[in-house]
């Protein structure tokens, strides 16, 4: 049985929705101001760390990483090799599969960047081993909507077949 909330169930202030909604605005507001001089947006930025991770990438494993649609991704991808910092190319082991590389701009800016995750922590004034607590509770909820996701998925598929 599934264990009841105190209170109105529909109180605002009671919906996890409603607070991860609140304080990831509020973060990204954070990232803002830092990103800003660099020319890049908090989706570009995110683009951004994967690529210095993991580039080059296939648009395919871009989005698989990020958990963006193609389709959110495609115009994040154009605006930053309009800027200079990625390139789209074919892959020559797979005509159908877009390459996504790094340009020595986008290399560069890394240096840059690296400046951003303790200039993060400082702003929020949280303690580091809090921030740790949240992203790894955030990481558990990520992981529990995907599962309901796919749970709602497959329900709705079997529903439809049968």
């Amino acid at each position: 049985m599934a264990e009841q909330l105190d209170g109105d169930p529909l109180a605002l202030e009671q919906q996890v929705c409603f607070a991860l909604s609140v304080a990831a605005r509020g973060v990204v507001a954070v990232y803002r101001p830092l990103l800003e001089p660099m020319g890049l947006t908090h989706p570009q930025y995110l683009v951004m760390l994967a690529l210095w991770q993991h580039a080059p990438l296939s648009v395919r494993e871009l989005s698989r990483l990020l958990q963006l649609d193609p389709g959110t991704l495609s115009p994040l991808l154009k605006r930053l090799e309009a800027a200079g910092h990625l390139r789209r190319e074919r892959d020559v082991a797979d005509e159908r599969s877009l390459a996504v590389t790094l340009t020595a701009s986008g290399k560069a800016l890394r240096a840059e960047a690296e400046r951003i995750p303790p200039a993060i922590v400082s702003r929020l004034g949280l303690p580091l081993d809090d921030l740790r607590q949240l992203h790894a509770a955030l990481t558990d909820v990520i992981a529990a909507a995907n599962r309901a996701g796919t749970d709602a998925a497959n329900r709705a598929g079997a529903d439809a077949a049968g």
